[in-house]
């Protein structure tokens, strides 16, 4: 058994299923990381977590995973590429930990795919690009440029 310590569900609104967003650029940050063993025990992967910041979707979480580490070399060059891709689209050239690349705004474009265990649309993220430099949906059906924003020394990063 577990203390839910007095937990009343009246004071707090129910998750509801999240279905995938749609496909397009958005405008997000990476919020978390973990360094994962494969299933297999034979490598690790890096697990980004990113957070879209604005729009119809701010507060969604999408989730990116890097071999990094892995037998199939292919794999290793892939993830290697994206995270060349991420580093760059948020100016840290050489990060010494997964943390440096985090709260930092870039434009992730999400694709819808098909699970292949069972037939349901999921996303997948496909690309990473400069904040500056992308269009991002802001809604289903809006998209602005990014560039418009404007820059302030009291802004949080994510806003800029």
């Amino acid at each position: 058994m577990a203390n839910l310590n007095g937990f009343n569900a009246h004071d707090v609104e129910p998750n509801t299923t999240f279905e995938p967003i749609p496909a397009g650029k958005y405008l997000a940050a990476i919020t978390a990381s973990e360094t994962k063993q494969t299933k297999s025990g034979n490598g690790s992967y890096l697990e980004l977590t990113f957070s879209i910041l604005e729009g119809d979707y701010k507060g969604r979480q999408l989730w990116s995973r890097l071999n990094l580490e892995n037998p199939n070399a292919t794999a290793v060059k892939i993830a290697q590429g994206d995270l060349s891709a991420i580093c760059r689209a948020v100016n840290v050239m050489k990060p010494n930990d997964s943390v440096d690349l985090h709260n930092l705004p870039l434009v992730i474009s999400v694709k819808l795919k098909k699970r292949s265990d069972s037939d349901e649309l999921s996303n997948e993220i496909r690309g990473y690009a400069p904040k500056q430099t992308g269009n991002v949906n802001n809604s289903s059906s809006d998209t602005t440029n990014t560039q418009s924003q404007q820059t302030s020394g009291s802004t949080p990063p994510w806003k800029r």
